[in-house]
């Protein structure tokens, strides 16, 4: 079974990736003068906006299938699934701004390292059902 380490680092690292989406769609909106509460008016804030929404969503998944794994899974699959869904969305991120049709990279990647620590934490879980 994994430890508490590296599901601990890579929350911080889910954390992180949220704040910057919340930094960015500040900056958006700043710039682009979209004022709270409103949700659209320019495409760039708009595409932000998704990605900070479309991030939250997907972290829903990804942390409960990250803690887990981290505690009945298998330490490398913690490790490699959870670096690759932060990097996977950080990609995703960057691509959805510059267009949105070039998004499906990041979302495969975080959606497939979500699921890999689902099945992950599902096999440990009946793995270790007591008898």
């Amino acid at each position: 079974m994994a430890t508490f380490y590296w599901p601990s680092i890579l929350t911080l690292g889910a954390m992180l990736v949220m704040i910057g989406n919340i930094m960015l769609v500040g900056h958006f909106r700043t710039r682009y003068g979209v004022v709270a509460p409103a949700t659209t008016g320019n495409a760039h804030f708009e595409r932000a906006y998704r990605v900070q929404m479309n991030t939250i969503e997907s972290v829903l998944l990804f942390l409960p299938a990250l803690w887990l794994a981290g505690l009945w899974g298998h330490a490398s699959t913690v490790q490699i699934a959870g670096a690759t869904w932060i990097v996977a969305r950080i990609v995703y991120a960057f691509a959805y701004i510059k267009d949105p049709a070039k998004r499906s990279l990041g979302y495969g990647l975080s959606s497939f390292a979500a699921i890999a620590l689902m099945v992950d934490a599902a096999g440990g879980v009946v793995h270790f059902v007591p008898a």
